[in-house]
């Protein structure tokens, strides 16, 4: 006989089922969220325990790696996945989620989620505290400027703390709580400079990404971010899996034989990657001058389908010759007519620029 559980991992608790292979609850307890505390919980069924799953979560990375040290077979479960086979639960608690986590372990039909090493997560955490002073810095922003319409102020993008003093220094309590306003958005951008600054420091000294920014269109926050949502390339057998994990191929919906509708992107994955990524596509379609195989496609598509179906396309690609690029260590070099000399000189102006915004 062979022992499943299933973990409902809260911030205080966890509620803990075991079940056997004929799916009868042999443990059904709520403990401490506590490593030691769930494999205490847990030992007297650890001799033929098979599998232990947990819905990923925000706690995941610190507690997969503890069960498994502790001899655990822990499994990190898809939540999307997790969540449609709870639906047909007709009520939503703690100890029925842990029992139907079990009895998913028990069918085998679940789908593993990939849990990063901790300095995957190191840099992933600084892209996301920049992204997160960005945009309370452009909400403060925006703030600001919604604030003075009421007054007849529109004021345009360049230059705009001194505009806005100017507008309100004839009324002495506006003018007051827009200087905090301001001065708040001026310590955010300083911070967020600050971060950002250390994004480009780490990229101008990881091979790996300064290899990606061999690619027009894709600069320090596009690379870093894809080589830290991917962690492990290994775990995609082919490359052409990159884009569909990012939510780049479309959606699809079909039923019998009268409905198959191929709707839009799926969005599915990390949204700040995908959003990268369709930047550096959009860059290298609008902004990059020079020859490129990338481009010619994509401008090609553009004409048959609008830009915007070719940015997702060339966003596409891009994310699955980037995932080439670290399997195989090759560079990128998109136009067979430019030299490898001049491929390697091009690297390195763009080397020498990144290097120079460090200084």
């Amino acid at each position: 006989m062979e022992f499943f559980c299933g973990l409902d991992v809260g911030m205080d608790q966890t509620a803990i089922c075991v079940v056997d292979d004929k799916g009868a609850v042999l443990l059904a307890v709520a403990v401490v969220t506590e490593p030691e505390t769930i494999n205490g919980a847990l030992s007297p069924y650890l001799a033929r325990l098979r599998r232990v799953g947990h819905e990923a979560g925000a706690l995941s990375p610190w507690l997969h790696p503890e069960l498994l040290r502790r001899g655990l077979p822990a499994i990190c479960l898809e939540t999307q996945h997790v969540r449609a086979a709870l639906k047909a639960q007709r009520n939503k608690t703690n100890r029925a989620d842990a029992l139907g986590i079990a009895h998913i372990m028990r069918t085998g039909w679940f789908r593993r989620a990939h849990i990063k090493t901790a300095p995957c997560y190191r840099l992933r955490l600084l892209l996301t505290h920049r992204r997160n002073l960005k945009r309370k810095f452009l909400d403060l922003e925006n703030a600001i400027r919604h604030s003075l319409k009421a007054f007849g102020i529109r004021l345009s993008r360049g230059a705009f703390a001194q505009a806005v003093r100017d507008a309100v220094a004839g009324d002495a309590l506006i003018s007051e709580l827009i200087d905090a306003m301001l001065n708040a958005r001026a310590a955010l951008w300083k911070e967020y400079c600050r971060l950002h600054g250390l994004v480009v420091k780490l990229v101008a000294g990881h091979e790996l990404c300064r290899r990606f920014m061999q690619i027009p269109g894709v600069g320090p926050i596009a690379a870093l971010s894809f080589m830290t949502a991917i962690d492990d390339p290994s775990r995609f057998r082919r490359s052409r899996d990159v884009a569909a994990y990012f939510g780049l191929t479309s959606r699809r919906w079909q039923s019998g034989t009268s409905i198959d509708v191929q709707g839009a992107i799926s969005k599915a994955g990390d949204a700040d990657v995908r959003r990268a990524l369709y930047e550096a596509a959009s860059a290298l379609l609008t902004r990059f001058k020079r020859r490129d195989k990338v481009k010619t496609w994509g401008l090609a598509v553009a004409k048959r389908s609008g830009h915007r179906k070719a940015v997702v396309a060339v966003a596409r690609k891009l994310a699955v010759i980037m995932h080439a690029m670290w399997c195989d260590g090759a560079a990128y070099c998109g136009d067979q007519a430019v030299s490898a000399a001049d491929a390697a000189a091009h690297a390195q102006r763009k080397d020498r620029r990144l290097l120079g915004a460090l200084a």
